[in-house]
C-alpha cells in the first residue's frame, strides 16, 4: 500500500528513453498514460541534470491524445488556457482548474458512496454493470482517481470481459458530450 502512495519514478535517459525504475525496463508514452489512468501518480526525471519533466509529459499524452480525435476539452477550454498563459501570473484559470476537479472528485466519491452495496438500488438486475460502467466513466473523467471512491479501503471491483465494451464506450463518450455542453453553458 505504501508503494501506491508514492510516486513512480521515471528516469528519461540522454536519449529520451523512458525507464520505469520500479521494473527495471523502458516505457512508451502510453505505458505512462495506463499508469495514470490506473490511478498512479508518476514522477518523470531527467537522469543527467535531475529536473522533473512531469508536466511536460503529461501534457504531451493530452496533446497526443487530442490529435487523435479523443478530445475531451472543447476548443472554448482549450481558448481559455491560451489565454490565460497571456495574462500576468496565469490569472485565475490554475485555481479554477483545481477547484473543479476537487468538486468533481468530491461529487465522484459521493455517488460512488451512494451507490455502494447498502444502497436499496444495488437489488435491481444489472445494477453491477451500470455500477461498473460509472466507475470506467469517472475513471476516465478523473485521470483514474475513481479507486479511491468514498474512502473506500476495499479492493477495486473485478472488471468483466463483455461484447457489450462498445456500448459501454458508446454510452461514456454520449455522458463526455452532454458534460461538455454543460461546461460550455457555464461560460
Amino acid at each position: 500500500m505504501a508503494e501506491q502512495e508514492k510516486p513512480l519514478l521515471i528516469k528519461r535517459y540522454a536519449s529520451r528513453r523512458l525507464y520505469n525504475t520500479e521494473t527495471s525496463d523502458y516505457v512508451t508514452l502510453e505505458d505512462i498514460a495506463g499508469f495514470i489512468r490506473d490511478g498512479r501518480e508518476v514522477q518523470i526525471v531527467d537522469l543527467k541534470s535531475g529536473d522533473d519533466l512531469t508536466r511536460q509529459y503529461l501534457l504531451q499524452i493530452i496533446a497526443e491524445h487530442e490529435s487523435r480525435g479523443e478530445n475531451v476539452l472543447p476548443v472554448d477550454v482549450l481558448n481559455d488556457l491560451v489565454r490565460s498563459y497571456m495574462v500576468p501570473g496565469g490569472g485565475m484559470m490554475p485555481q479554477f482548474l483545481e477547484t473543479s476537479f476537487e468538486m468533481l472528485r468530491d461529487s465522484q466519491a459521493k455517488m460512488m458512496k451512494n451507490m455502494s452495496a447498502m444502497n436499496p438500488m444495488a437489488k435491481i438486475p444489472g445494477f453491477e454493470a451500470l455500477q461498473a460502467q460509472q466507475e470506467a466513466f469517472l475513471k476516465a473523467m478523473t485521470g483514474g482517481l475513481a479507486n479511491t471512491w468514498a474512502g473506500s479501503s476495499g479492493p477495486e471491483p473485478e472488471k468483466e470481459e463483455s461484447s457489450d465494451s462498445g456500448e459501454d464506450l458508446d454510452e461514456i463518450k454520449k455522458q463526455l458530450a452532454e458534460l461538455q455542453k454543460k461546461l460550455s453553458k457555464l461560460k
